[in-house]
């Protein structure tokens, strides 16, 4: 009986043995899918070898099915038992220019099953407790840059139903859909690369704490260019991290580039996600964050990095929807690159608190916004710091409650308040200029130079050619000028207006009347402003758009410009020699 058993040992493949004569506190037994006969040529279809290997290992009770270092064609598809591993050699991520060249090295799975499908069997299944993958390098080789859209395909590793199964040390190069996890409690990813076209990785129904740590989501082989059609369609409707009906998880050190949304809190008809969110970051993204829903513990995002989408110009780093619920707490996150809005709260059954929180840059197309928006609903900003001139906060009339308390900010910080006295505003740095009766009879302004974003709305970045000066970004630009209530005053411009900006209702508005026509060239407009009752008034300066690029011979500016202005001087009746420096608070009394 001993030796009948011997010689049935002895018959099988040696990687499919199992390994009796191994001492019972050894590691876990191996399998090989060469020995099962798959061939790494890029051309013989190793999916029976591969599945052979992994039912071995299934119907032993468990262990590792190894995959030697080649190029596997895969034209069906695999299921990894409970408890077995399919583990690969890949440890890091390949160089960008690899995509879809032959010298892709590591232990590479070239996948084509369910082309055209989204609701297809995955590429790989994780069929049941304690399953999982690693090491692996998983192209489509059947992907074509040129297909916009892109051509649809299953997830390639899915779990649903089972739980603690694992997904490490993988490269998704060009997956639809790289991972797909519904009712998988206790998952564990980590260590993941690719650049997944529609979304990298959904869970939802993860009702005890799932865990994704050290995933990289970057055009890994892929030349990226944003205008490209391929990439522009990934950066308007790919979604890099979707989290559904999640119960407390856990997310840390993750990042995505190029994608339409970074990551996304949506809700499935089974409720939302609350979690702890450490290390994010998501650059040029349309939105870097979209809060659809929440559960009521909400979210806590400490330590993330936000970038609007290059190019862009309504890029908002952090939405917050209007049905909303639960809580958003920020902390210690940056904002800065592309940007016209870093946070827009619109929920009104919601809360947003920004904690220790930098916002670098916001209103990157000119036109006002605000760095953090609020719509409705309850909101905390405290101990946060605002790197630009501009208005740090807006709070809309809808506002349930804002509290706005010890925030820095370049200029003073500033908020619009249209809620009274529902936003309470207190120990924020102020406006370093001090504006006496004296400063608002005569001042100057000089464009161009710092201090002057205070005034100013809808004109691109400072330039300086010589002398300092900026462009208007729309056709109805504003400046924003203190005044002596009660006393009428002369606005003296200095502007160039190219030929392109010229129209018949081209000129400086107060209240839709025209004050004063463009300078056919370089020169100085002077307007009489009738005495005003606040403090400050509002001028538009309105010109035709237009391009540089489409009008100038040899030109690459692709900008949408109006006209050049130099400097502002205001002067009330009856002011005196005395001259002040709007761009930083000095007095000339000379």
């Amino acid at each position: 009986m001993l030796g009948a058993l011997m010689f049935a040992i002895a018959a099988m493949p040696p990687s499919l043995a199992r390994a009796q004569d191994a001492p019972p506190d050894t590691a876990p037994m191996r399998w090989n899918v060469a020995a099962a006969g798959a061939v790494a040529d890029s051309r013989t279809d190793c999916t029976r070898a591969f599945q052979r290997a992994l039912d071995a290992a299934g119907k032993a009770g468990g262990g590792v099915v190894e995959i030697p270092a080649g190029r596997y064609r895969i034209n069906g598809n695999l299921r990894v038992p409970a408890h077995v591993t399919l583990q690969g050699v890949f440890r890091s991520a390949p160089r960008p220019a690899a995509l879809g060249a032959t010298n892709l090295t590591g232990t590479v799975l070239l996948a084509s099953a369910g082309r055209g499908a989204t609701n297809r069997e995955p590429f790989i299944r994780l069929a049941g407790p304690n399953a999982g993958v690693a090491g692996l390098i998983v192209e489509y080789p059947e992907w074509k840059r040129s297909d916009v859209p892109p051509v649809p395909y299953p997830p390639c590793v899915a779990s649903r139903d089972t739980e603690n199964v694992a997904v490490q040390d993988c490269c998704f190069l060009n997956p639809y859909e790289a991972i797909h996890l519904v009712r998988s409690a206790r998952h564990l990813v980590r260590n993941i690369t690719g650049y997944p076209i529609r979304r990298g990785l959904f869970v939802d129904e993860c009702y005890d704490i799932g865990r994704i740590e050290n995933v990289h989501f970057w055009p890994f082989g892929l030349a990226y260019h944003q205008e490209d059609p391929y990439c522009k369609w990934i950066n308007l409707h790919g979604v890099a991290f979707e989290f559904a009906r999640t119960d407390w998880h856990y997310v840390a050190n993750t990042f995505c580039f190029g994608y339409g949304i970074g990551y996304r809190f949506s809700a499935s008809r089974h409720g939302s996600a609350n979690g702890n969110f450490l290390g994010l970051g998501a650059d040029s993204c349309e939105r870097a964050v979209v809060v659809e829903q929440a559960q009521p513990p909400g979210l806590l995002i400490s330590n993330g990095e936000f970038v609007g989408r290059w190019g862009s110009t309504n890029a908002v780093c952090l939405e917050i929807a209007p049905d909303a619920g639960g809580k958003v707490s920020l902390a210690n996150c940056s904002f800065w690159g592309p940007i016209d809005r870093c946070v827009w709260m619109r929920s009104a059954q919601g809360q947003f608190t920004a904690s220790a929180c930098h916002f670098v840059h916001w209103d990157n197309r000119g036109s006002g916004s605000p760095a953090i928006q609020l719509d409705a609903g309850r909101s905390i900003v405290q101990g946060c710091s605002f790197a630009q001139d501009g208005v740090a906060v807006a709070v809309a009339s809808n506002v349930t409650s804002a509290i706005l308390i010890g925030n820095q900010a370049a200029g003073g910080f500033r908020v619009e308040n249209s809620a009274g006295e529902r936003a309470q505003i207190a120990l924020n740095e102020p406006d370093p200029i001090a504006w006496t009766p004296e400063a608002r009879a005569h001042y100057r302004l000089a464009v161009g130079v710092p201090g002057d974003g205070r005034y100013l709305q809808g004109f691109h970045g400072a330039e300086n050619t010589g002398r300092p000066f900026r462009w208007t970004s729309s056709g109805n630009a504003r400046l924003i000028l203190p005044v002596a209530p009660g006393k009428p005053a002369v606005v003296t411009i200095e502007l160039h207006a190219p030929k392109e900006a010229l129209a018949e209702d081209a000129g400086i508005f107060l209240d839709g009347r025209r004050l004063a026509p463009l300078p056919a060239t370089h020169g100085f407009v002077s307007l009489a402003l009738p005495a005003q009752l606040a403090d400050r008034v509002r001028l538009e300066l309105r010109a035709q758009r237009w391009v540089p690029q489409h009008v100038i011979p040899g030109s690459n500016d692709a900008r949408t410009l109006g006209v050049q202005v130099f400097g502002i001087t205001v002067k009330s009746d009856g002011a005196g020699p005395s001259l002040f420096d709007a761009n930083t608070g000095q007095l000339d009394r000379d």
